[in-house]
């Protein structure tokens, strides 16, 4: 965050050139290989906290082997929009992305002693079920280790592997309440509202999985062996709250919910236009503040003895926002938009998934992808990110059918013999 006295700002470098450092995908796979290439993944979680790591990790090159039931497979499967494909709806396909299914009951002997022998064969495991349960599978720690030593294994969970509520279910939307997301997301006064309609923790714990994986891979370079990676969703969602353990604990204060403002800067919220759309504006220091008082052609707001600092314009919090509110519902969207960016003012558009449909910069960047799907035709999903130059990730296929891989990893990586693997699919082991 900048801080309230900076004046002055680092210049933007301009890029625009440097569009020539990103391969396409035929140069980047011809050229080299990917960073995960090499590196299989075994994609025992359900839903998304920890197998969105597997997606990560997928997307920069990694075999990632998704592991099923054989009769229900991922719950995901049947979770969101449904679609034409009765066992995958639209997040399934987006989200189990870059991803083979293979189909195993790991309730049946057989099934973990296969398991057991993928595990030998691989690199990465990823399980997120309620602590405890491996373990009661026979596929705890001890025995993963002494089948594959160099084993990396993450699990997510609610609460992480330790402490008194490890035994709980957790889901995103627990974790946001419990981890003090959800108590800040709202107006003052008023009910705590779910922050956004999407599961973020499930993705923050991933991410943070996904971390986890690449420093114990390089731990691995030096020493030989494996080891596990312990993340508790609540704790990956609290560890985006900012100072607000620091400021508790050195000043008791609580920090209550201010709707789509910042206890730190005003103006720094949300904002109706005239023609009923939305803007989003951001002064974080005083040089905004003088920029938009002069996009407002109002430039002694920003005067010493007005509002020119940031101490007074919290100070007069709902006298500045209102200000703010009057001229930005004079003005359509547009116009309001124009005459901040031309004096460089922080802002931008509220856009809903239509609006990010049709917009140059989500385009230029190639932040939407579109997949063909047989039977259902393009699916577009949200592109690869980060954006490495000389290797780009890539999205090869939309989730999988259920079991699509299993006779290919169980002939050609296990060699198992037809005859044992139609044996297997009769005794639904597979």
């Amino acid at each position: 965050m900048t801080t309230e006295n900076a004046e002055t700002e680092t210049p933007i470098p301009d890029t625009s050139q440097a569009a020539d450092a990103f391969p396409s995908e035929e140069e980047s796979e011809t050229e080299t290989s990917l960073p995960m290439a090499g590196i299989r993944v075994l994609d025992l979680g359900t839903f998304l906290a920890g197998p969105h790591a597997a997606s990560v990790l997928g997307e920069f090159g990694a075999e990632v082997l998704k592991i099923e039931h054989p009769i229900a497979g991922d719950p995901m499967r049947r979770f969101g929009t449904p679609t034409k494909r009765h066992d995958a709806t639209l997040a399934w396909l987006s989200e189990a992305r870059n991803r083979k299914s293979v189909t195993l009951d790991l309730r049946q002997a057989e099934g973990v002693q296969l398991f057991l022998k993928l595990i030998a064969k691989s690199d990465v495991l990823i399980e997120n079920f309620r602590p405890g349960t491996m373990e009661e599978w026979g596929l705890g720690w001890n025995v993963l280790s002494e089948a594959n030593p160099r084993l990396i294994f993450l699990r997510v969970s609610g609460y992480g592997q330790t402490g008194p509520y490890r035994r709980r279910s957790g889901f995103a939307h627990i974790a946001h309440a419990f981890g003090g997301l959800s108590y800040l997301a709202g107006f003052p006064g008023e009910t705590p509202v779910v922050p956004g309609t999407v599961p973020l923790g499930d993705y923050f714990s991933s991410l943070y999985g996904a971390i986890g994986i690449m420093m114990a891979l390089r731990q691995r370079e030096k020493t030989g062996r494996g080891q596990i990676i312990d993340v508790g969703i609540y704790e990956s969602v609290f560890r985006q709250l900012d100072e607000i353990a620091a400021s508790y604990g050195l000043f008791g204060k609580v920090r209550e919910r201010e709707g789509s403002g910042s206890f730190v800067a005003v103006p720094h919220g949300h904002f109706r236009t005239q023609d009923d759309k939305w803007i989003a504006i951001a002064c974080t220091t005083d040089k905004m503040f003088e920029r938009l008082a002069e996009a407002m052609e109002r430039p002694e707001l920003a005067s010493s003895a007005l509002y020119g600092q940031q101490r007074k314009r919290l100070a007069a919090r709902n006298e500045v926002n209102q200000i703010v509110i009057e001229w930005v519902g004079s003005l359509p969207r547009s116009e309001v938009l124009e005459r901040c960016l031309r004096c460089e003012v922080p802002v931008g558009k509220l856009n809903s998934i239509a609006d990010i449909f049709e917009d140059e910069h989500f385009q230029a960047r190639g932040n939407l992808v579109t997949l063909e799907e047989p039977g259902l035709g393009e699916v577009v999903i949200p592109g690869v990110v980060p954006r490495l130059s000389a290797t780009p990730g890539r999205i090869h296929n939309l989730g999988p059918a259920l079991g699509n891989a299993t006779y290919e990893i169980m002939r050609e990586l296990l060699d198992i013999s037809p005859d044992d693997i139609k044996r297997l699919r009769q005794r639904k082991i597979i």
